[in-house]
């Protein structure tokens, strides 16, 4: 399947237009981010091993995240060999089998397991389309963590775990998400 914009359809989107303040931002130069995702998705997978088993098939999935607010798509490809997360500016040409889309304060709540995924997507404050057994893996895969995937950011640093995890909070906060 084709999408030019991100929404309904799965397949390769180009571009899309984020929304609110994030419209007014040039392109990122991503190169800077990268590794930082690159040390994120890494620690991760290092530290749950048992993420891949829960994923099954669904670890060869490409899932591409859209923060709606932020001037770049990422993609997760949960692969137990290889797990990358990579991010692309908007206007790229990204093949995808799955598509989540809300806010950065939104993904932020979910990821920081403040608030339910379902509750999300019937608020229509989530927008998940593409392969259905793929969203749901990774979900369940998600919740049978025993620590919250930002925690799980925040130690990917070490030392730094502290300050990150407070960056972290206050995002959430800035976000307008309640703690």
């Amino acid at each position: 399947m084709i999408a030019r914009n991100p929404g309904p359809e799965t397949g390769t989107t180009a571009g899309g237009r984020a929304q609110g303040f994030a419209r007014l931002l040039p392109p990122l130069p991503l190169f800077v981010i990268q590794p930082l995702l690159t040390r994120i998705v890494t620690n991760v997978a290092g530290r749950h091993p048992e993420l891949f088993a829960r994923l099954g098939d669904s670890c060869k999935k490409r899932f591409l995240i859209d923060p709606s607010n932020m001037p770049f798509f990422l993609m997760l490809q949960p692969d137990p060999d290889i797990p990358r997360l990579r991010a692309y500016n908007r206007g790229s040409s990204i093949e995808h089998d799955v598509f989540i889309s809300g806010t950065f304060g939104t993904l932020l709540q979910m990821i920081d397991s403040q608030i339910d995924s379902d509750a999300l997507f019937f608020n229509r404050d989530l927008t998940i389309t593409g392969d259905a057994e793929a969203v749901v893996a990774l979900r369940n895969a998600l919740d049978d963590m025993d620590t919250t995937l930002a925690d799980d950011v925040a130690a990917s640093f070490g030392p730094l775990r502290g300050p990150v995890r407070l960056l972290i909070d206050m995002a959430n906060r800035f976000s307008g998400n309640k703690q």
